[in-house]
């Protein structure tokens, strides 16, 4: 009777055995080491905002971060100029080097010359059947700020001046500028109105365009009737200035869109802004150059992450572990008062044969302003599935 007992008993365990040695070996999840958000340090400053005026400043990548506060759509004059010429480098891409398809000049665009400057207007004449490409239509209008060329251009893209209006809007309303509203290609209309957060958000995406950051860091051009022709922004080279574009020419003053190099912590960083409702234009550069000094002395770029640091752990039940850890360093310009956050998106995996070291089991998510990345992850050691031992023993996994 014990024997047969005995061999009852054997048969369980054994049963129970090959019972959990054929079970599935169970998934095995990340636990994440960072937090999921952090305040970038320090205090926000205080600006040298003009007065009277308004502006705002952001900073490529982490997108706007100040305004003066007292914002209100006025005139954009010139500056919606951008807006034209994004419009048109979207329609017809140009690369660096290229100029792009031929233009013949008709009546139409030697009356557009005429009216405008009957209006006093800033223009650049032209002659009927005259060539231009598209590059040096685009020249023309961002450097000498021709209104007569932003007219041709926009004809050339839509067929009409109104149907280019309306593709204007309607970028603008896919970038969300709420407060921006177009009425014409050059700005000569005062209902071709924004702010300043609103243009500088513009400048900011312009500017991801090679063809329109090298246009608008030249001095200078050459066209075939006009010869030499100069840019508008006198402050163009100085104080790290690469660009944007200058607008005046209403009652409500004179506008600055613009866009620097500042070097912060060994790093070249591009701040932007624009300053509008400034009295003169000299007081609209002076203006942008004490912010660009201002927000390059606030600035600061830090390692938020380090290659090789450890950002999550894959924890076994059968003992044997490992970290997921960066394959790169990352580092970012920081503007004190906004908030990092951090997601681990890292897989669930199930180690049914040896998992080796350098493995890309998923990404760091981070989120600052407008930078949005995701940094690889990969294990920091190998992981080997679970001996039989634990497969046959374990209880509860």
């Amino acid at each position: 009777m014990w024997l047969r007992v005995g061999v009852a008993v054997l048969l369980v365990v054994v049963a129970v055995a090959v019972v959990n040695y054929l079970r599935p070996i169970p998934s095995v999840s990340a636990t994440p080491l960072l937090p999921a958000s952090q305040v970038i340090p320090g205090t926000a400053p205080t600006l040298p905002w003009p007065s009277p005026g308004t502006g705002a400043v952001g900073v490529s990548g982490l997108g706007l971060v100040a305004s003066s506060g007292n914002e209100q759509a006025i005139p954009a004059a010139s500056v919606a100029k951008v807006m034209t010429a994004l419009v048109v480098l979207e329609d017809k891409p140009l690369n660096k080097g290229d100029a792009g398809p031929i233009i013949t000049l008709t009546g139409t665009d030697v009356q557009s010359y005429e009216s405008d400057l009957a209006d006093k207007q800033s223009v650049v004449q032209v002659l009927a059947g005259e060539q231009l490409s598209e590059l040096q239509l685009l020249q023309g209008m961002l450097i000498p700020s021709a209104n007569n060329f932003a007219e041709t251009l926009a004809r050339w893209d839509a067929g009409s001046i109104d149907a280019f209006v309306a593709k204007m809007n309607s970028r603008s309303s896919a970038l969300h500028l709420a407060h921006t509203k177009f009425a014409d290609p050059s700005g000569a209309s005062s209902a071709s109105a924004s702010t300043p957060s609103d243009l500088t958000s513009l400048g900011m995406v312009a500017m991801q365009n090679d063809v329109f950051a090298q246009i608008v860091a030249m001095g200078q051009v050459n066209l075939p009737v006009a010869a030499t022709v100069y840019n508008v922004n006198h402050v163009l080279a100085e104080d790290g200035i690469i660009g944007i574009k200058t607008g005046s020419g209403f009652n409500t003053g004179a506008n600055f869109l613009f866009a620097a190099n500042a070097t912060v912590d060994g790093h070249t960083i591009v701040v932007y802004g624009c300053v509008m409702g400034v009295p003169t234009l000299d007081l609209a550069f002076s203006s942008a150059k004490t912010l660009i000094a201002a927000m390059s002395s606030t600035l600061h770029v830090r390692r938020v992450i380090t290659r090789h640091q450890s950002i999550a752990t894959y924890r076994t039940p059968w003992g044997p572990q490992t970290d997921l850890i960066s394959a790169d360093d990352v580092d970012v310009a920081e503007w004190p008062g906004m908030v990092l956050r951090q997601r681990l998106d890292a897989n669930s995996i199930v180690v049914e044969k040896p998992l080796p070291s350098s493995t890309v089991e998923g990404h760091q998510h981070l989120v600052l302003g407008d930078y949005v990345l995701d940094v690889p992850l990969v294990t920091a050691d190998p992981l080997y599935p679970p001996g039989r031992f634990w497969r046959v023993t374990r209880i509860s996994f």
